[in-house]
């Protein structure tokens, strides 16, 4: 499997997302937003991301470990690195992660929360999410998207949206990312396909599936032929573009004007 990788800030802050890549997997996690709220972490995200990206890179060397055992023995051994910080503050630095891992007789996948894989088949494509997320605060979510994106009334309802969502994160009643605690991983969504059922495939953050998914300026096809033409940058900078065309969220409500983005398309050797 031959991957490739690109990731980019959404705006002047450091970049929450983080992506890595290697022949047999690959791997994206996406920072979740603390809004300005207290942490209870001296390191902040973009520490959080990096230390647990390279942990689940370590725990993968073994071919053999489940994908769930991966990010639980990442999980903790990152718990570990900050354990005078308050890991039990409902908003200590978490993320979304999506690991795609080729083996020798199946191609599986693990994802918790809401960056997808989409894999390219024969007859289309399907997408391997977990939108849990979106049960949840939907009352908020909905104020959110009456202000314009980046005004104070917008600021201050998104701070409201991620204060409902922490008290709610990693139980039975909201949803499931990767924090503090290991048990977070046996909550992913997990699964396998055959090899020859997959001719490529991309593993994303949400900054880049919502080309797809909610600005609709493009189909997976679209994607996927832009990958293979131009590479992962040129997407995040396709994105970056129609986003330039809404500064505001009046067309596409959101988060932030542009979020922050990663990519890894994975190819498969078509000769196997």
């Amino acid at each position: 499997m031959q991957v490739s990788v690109a990731t980019q800030a959404g705006g002047t802050s450091p970049n929450e997302d983080w992506v890595a890549g290697t022949s047999t997997f690959a791997v994206v996690l996406d920072g979740l937003s603390t809004a300005g709220l207290d942490t209870g972490c001296v390191h902040g995200v973009p520490w959080y991301v990096a230390q647990l990206g390279g942990h689940v890179v370590a725990a993968l060397a073994d071919p053999d470990v489940p994908l769930p055992d991966a990010l639980a023995t990442a999980l903790e051994r990152v718990a570990k690195l900050h354990q005078t910080c308050d890991l039990k503050n409902p908003g200590t630095p978490s993320a979304t992660v999506a690991i795609l891992r080729e083996r020798s007789d199946r191609i599986d996948h693990l994802v918790l929360a809401d960056s997808p894989i989409v894999l390219e088949r024969a007859d289309g494509f399907t997408t391997l999410t977990d939108l849990r997320v979106d049960d949840v605060c939907q009352d908020l979510r909905a104020e959110t998207e009456r202000h314009a994106t980046g005004s104070p009334e917008h600021r201050a309802s998104v701070a409201r949206l991620v204060a409902a969502q922490r008290q709610i994160r990693n139980t039975p009643e909201g949803y499931w990312v990767a924090a503090s605690a290991p048990d977070a991983a046996f909550h992913a969504l997990t699964g396998a396909v055959k090899p020859s059922e997959v001719r490529s495939a991309v593993v994303v953050s949400d900054g880049v599936s919502r080309l797809v998914t909610e600005y609709q300026m493009a189909s997976w096809k679209d994607v996927f032929a832009q990958l293979r033409a131009e590479g992962p940058a040129a997407l995040i900078a396709t994105v970056r573009k129609v986003e330039g065309t809404d500064p505001y969220g009046q067309r596409w409500p959101r988060y932030k004007v542009g979020d922050d983005a990663a990519v890894a398309f994975c190819q498969r050797d078509t000769a196997e």
